[in-house]
């Protein structure tokens, strides 16, 4: 963000008018936001509409925490699959000392999201520790949910009977976990009953025959 930034873009790109609009940008003090969106509606890669999501996220993001803003590149990373990378940036924020202006619950929902970059890795164990740690902070039954269900991925199932044993929250919603496994393996289950594959192949034949 200075002039010879603006220098570079006029004589070695020919880009005369952003330049001057980057020029009168500096004179009259502009953020770095500003600058930024002269560049991107100099530049004719972006359509309006777009520049206005940029513009109103650039704003969201000049009015965060600097732990906030740490979060939103981590979450844009799990949204890109960048698992890996992502789960760097959720380990760094939870290293540093917590900033107290922010609610408790905020660290609990990155331990959250790092219970889901783990558990997309298939790294149930290491999931379920975050989702344990995820539950005690924000007491929110989908954390616990995740947790149960990352110890019934992640555990030999002696292992995991005896962590549910004497817990009845954890029975109930490990109970809750497996109807709704069952419900769903029903309903993507093919009925390949002898009456439907005889059906099948009869409507085969037909459209066979017709072509």
């Amino acid at each position: 963000m200075n002039r010879r930034l603006c220098d570079w873009l006029e004589d070695e790109l020919g880009l005369a008018k952003m330049a001057e609009d980057l020029r009168r940008d500096l004179d009259q003090n502009a953020t770095l936001e500003e600058f930024v969106l002269t560049i991107l509606k100099g530049s004719v890669i972006y359509a309006p509409s777009e520049i206005v999501k940029i513009q109103n996220l650039l704003e969201q993001l000049k009015n965060q925490r600097d732990v906030e803003r740490a979060k939103y590149k981590a979450d844009s990373l799990m949204k890109s699959g960048e698992y890996e990378s992502a789960i760097l940036v959720y380990q760094s924020i939870l290293s540093q000392d917590w900033d107290e202006s922010v609610n408790k619950k905020f660290y609990g929902k990155i331990y959250g999201c790092l219970g889901s970059a783990y558990g997309y890795l298939f790294l149930y164990k290491e999931a379920a520790l975050m989702f344990k740690e995820a539950y005690s902070i924000c007491e929110e039954e989908d954390m616990l949910k995740a947790y149960i269900y990352c110890c019934y991925r992640g555990l030999p199932e002696k292992d995991y009977v005896k962590m549910l044993s004497g817990n009845s929250m954890f029975l109930s919603m490990s109970a809750k976990i497996k109807a709704e496994m069952e419900e769903a393996k029903k309903e993507n289950d093919l009925d390949f009953s002898d009456e439907k594959l005889i059906t099948w192949k009869s409507e085969n034949r037909r459209i066979d025959k017709k072509s």
